[in-house]
């Protein structure tokens, strides 16, 4: 295949979810109730959140807060799987693409940004519960929002200004079931160090940088619990913590398994699902996780529920 002189392929190919046409509309209705589960589910989060006076503390301010990139995250990538299943076409556009790219890098980014912060949130209400509301006042936590949304769009700006420098080959190329930055490098018929280096610097810093932020919040809180004189104490403090732990193994779990698959491993379609439950499963699964485990939120969401049940 010969790259083309100065321009750039004018569409991708995306990976067929399957080639059996009688499981094409079973898939489509599964993407679709995924999709909308996702989307209700974290609505349901956020205005739970926002009219319950009980939950306007900086703990459920960040999970409204990731609640909504979740709903973005999952719309970056099911809608156009959706429209490819029903079309019976997996083309997608050069700028389709790369908008995608930019997208599911700027929420991914701003997802494990918002797991780091809640994560010092936690630390500060355990670690030092008589400074917390001074610690995470609004205008504080306000700009931990700024900061982590300025931060993942200038680096998801910066990686898709850096494959427009890139030429592609003239026959169109197959990636994951969605554009990922990784499998648009892949497939350039260009020289791609450049990238590569910039890459694989940006995801060991703002990707790692939040995990070991994690790390050392847990360290502190579960240090921090065991020094407790009280049963009953230790118990309600780690019952705290639970939901977001959980939350936080979900994504990292998925996010490690696709990029390390995506790395080390040829192109399968083993390691485009792993790709595929990091952005769509993850999103889907944080409002059931949140509800389960936290009687405040149980009891909001009914109320939610039971208001909208009325107004119809």
């Amino acid at each position: 295949m010969e790259p083309r002189n100065q321009t750039d392929v004018s569409e991708f190919l995306l990976l067929a979810l399957t080639e059996d046409m009688e499981l094409q509309p079973l898939l489509f209705s599964l993407f679709l109730s995924m999709y909308l589960v996702t989307v209700l589910g974290n609505l349901l989060i956020i205005l739970a959140v926002s009219s319950d006076p009980h939950l306007h503390t900086p703990m459920y301010f960040f999970l409204s807060n990731l609640s909504f990139t979740d709903i973005c995250f999952s719309t970056t990538t099911i809608p156009k799987m959706l429209v490819n299943l029903q079309a019976q076409n997996q083309s997608i556009t050069y700028a389709g693409c790369l908008t995608q790219v930019c997208f599911v890098m700027i929420f991914s980014t701003l997802e494990s940004f918002l797991l780091g912060v809640m994560a010092y949130d936690r630390y500060v209400a355990i670690c030092h519960p008589l400074r917390y509301m001074v610690i995470m006042d609004t205008r504080f936590c306000g700009l931990l929002i700024l900061v982590s949304l300025l931060v993942s769009v200038v680096d998801a700006l910066l990686h898709s200004l850096m494959l427009l420098r890139l030429s592609f080959c003239t026959d169109l190329e197959t990636l994951y079931f969605f554009c990922e930055v990784f499998q648009v490098i892949k497939v350039a018929c260009s020289e791609i160090l450049i990238n590569n280096i910039i890459l694989y610097f940006a995801v060991s810093i703002l990707g790692v940088l939040p995990f070991f932020a994690i790390i050392f919040s847990y360290t502190q809180i579960v240090s921090s619990i065991l020094r407790m004189p009280s049963a009953g104490g230790k118990y309600k403090a780690f019952s705290t913590c639970g939901s977001h732990i959980s939350v936080v193994s979900l994504f990292y779990g998925t996010a490690f398994g696709s990029y390390i698959s995506t790395t080390f491993t040829h192109f399968s379609k083993e390691t485009a699902v792993a790709s595929m439950i990091y952005t769509m499963v993850t999103p889907m699964m944080n409002p059931f996780i949140y509800s389960l485990r936290n009687r405040d939120m149980k009891a909001a969401l009914r109320s939610v529920i039971r208001g909208t049940t009325a107004f119809q």
